[in-house]
């Protein structure tokens, strides 16, 4: 996926959510270069942090796998369709558990805190 392809993305959530977006990125080329720097600043409602390097522990998508991959660990599946909606059941049932959600970001340690805030 190149930036264009992150950012529509990004504008179609925006656009279902109706609701700024804060995203928490790593380092991919595609995350840090110019060109999605530009896009960025073009966005007041979308607010990007960059985690450092290599930090998978800071990363809360992390945690939002490996709670997913939990529940699927002793499933066999043979089919890889029907893997997809599992894994797809999985995200949307933790859409709806803020509380879970909330603990992923909590077990980083990292704050919400707007950067530019003393």
């Amino acid at each position: 996926m190149g930036e264009r392809d992150f950012i529509a993305l990004i504008d179609g959530v925006h656009q279902l959510v109706r609701a700024p977006i804060v995203l928490v990125w790593d380092r991919l080329n595609t995350h840090v270069s110019r060109r999605m720097r530009d896009l960025v600043a073009e966005r007041e409602w979308l607010t990007v942090f960059l985690l450092p390097a290599y930090s998978p522990d800071l990363n809360p998508v992390e945690w939002v796998w490996a709670h997913v991959k939990r529940s699927l660990a002793n499933l066999a599946v043979m089919a890889l369709d029907r893997l997809e909606i599992l894994v797809r059941n999985r995200l949307k049932r933790l859409q709806y558990r803020p509380d879970t959600l909330d603990g992923f970001i909590a077990g980083t340690g990292l704050t919400l805190d707007d950067p530019a805030t003393p």
